[in-house]
């Protein structure tokens, strides 16, 4: 487990101090994939580097399994990081090595005999894909190709953690997703636990369990994706799950028109859209004025306003046709008219 209790980090430059880190507090269980996420300036690459201690923390706490990393000689924190391994966003492969020499280079570091050391990089090739690629130099590689490796390499000394510093944001959309697979498969097979810094939505939505976020160098929301992406409380969180506007902005309203909140808090998702069911099974035409919904896995997260001519027997009806389904809550509410 990690625990990250009250740490700030303060830079102090040319032109006065600047507060990266702000009272941050985080339990990571074992096991986990925990997202964190923030626009950029938010401290989050900070962050990452004050957990292996690249960036000692001017205030507060990081401890791995109890123990207090920022106590620990420089000795004990190089034997640290071979247990919390990292990755990057521009892999960082040593381009005059082969794949299998980047793979072997932390193993050397480490100690480990030449030959078994050989035969774990192949195993380890092999677990991403590339062990067909071992000869071959990163400049040879794709894109997604080089950040294999650079996975393969981060897990030669058997981590406990993988920390994954904006590890897909120069990828396009389908190597990403692969990516991403690739570190669900390894999260899954080996146990390890992975730690996500991203600014984007869509990796934490496909990957993470757990998300925190951070705004200014402070942890303004954490909790389980589906809650903290279905019910966002602060205004960092607004403009991370509603990037095109906020829910409560002014609508448009047809005249006695009323409406109707929908929260999707982990839905099943199904083929025919709920609102298209609602109109054909039960002759209610709703106008969606606000929507912003997101699959993750089967499940539907997000929210809806819907408006409804018909007075109250209409909406009373929506409303207990919407929340026959699990995980689905729908309330009647007030709204700013444009």
């Amino acid at each position: 487990m990690i625990e990250i209790r009250h740490l700030s980090k303060t830079f102090r430059t040319a032109d006065g101090t600047v507060e990266a880190l702000k009272d941050v507090s985080l339990t990571i269980p074992d096991g986990d994939i925990f997202g964190i996420i923030g626009m950029s300036g938010a401290g989050k690459s900070t962050l990452v580097r004050c957990i292996n201690m690249l960036e000692k923390p001017t205030e507060g706490s990081v401890a791995l399994d109890g123990v207090a990393l920022e106590t620990l000689s420089k000795k004990e924190l190089r034997t640290v990081r071979q247990k919390v391994t990292m990755i990057f966003q521009g892999f960082n492969l040593l381009m005059q090595r082969t794949c299998l020499k980047n793979v072997c280079f932390p193993l050397a570091l480490a100690g480990v005999p030449a030959r078994e050391a050989e035969k774990r990089a192949l195993e380890l090739l092999d677990t991403v894909g590339l062990k067909d690629k071992a000869n071959a130099y990163p400049a040879q590689l794709s894109g997604g190709q080089q950040q294999r490796v650079a996975i393969a390499r981060a897990l030669a000394t058997q981590p406990k953690v993988l920390l994954c510093d904006e590890a897909t944001s120069a990828l396009d959309p389908n190597t990403t997703a692969s990516i991403l697979e690739l570190i669900r498969d390894i999260n899954r097979r080996l146990g390890i636990t992975v730690i996500i810094i991203t600014h984007q939505m869509s990796v934490v939505e496909s990957v993470c369990s757990h998300v925190a976020i951070l705004d200014q160098g402070t942890v303004v929301e954490q909790g389980e994706v589906g809650e903290v992406f279905s019910h966002p409380k602060s205004a960092a969180a607004m403009r991370l799950v509603f990037p095109e506007g906020s829910p409560d902005a002014p609508v448009a309203a047809r005249e006695g028109e009323r409406f109707i909140r929908v929260v999707f808090n982990g839905a099943h998702a199904t083929g025919t859209p709920l609102i298209a069911r609602m109109a054909a099974q039960e002759g209610i035409e709703a106008n969606i004025a606000y929507a912003s919904t997101r699959s993750i896995g089967d499940k539907m997260f997000g929210s809806m306003l819907l408006g409804l001519t018909g007075g109250e027997e209409a909406v009373s009806h929506a409303i207990d046709f919407l929340t026959q389904m699990p995980d689905v809550l729908a309330e009647e509410v007030s709204v700013h008219v444009s």
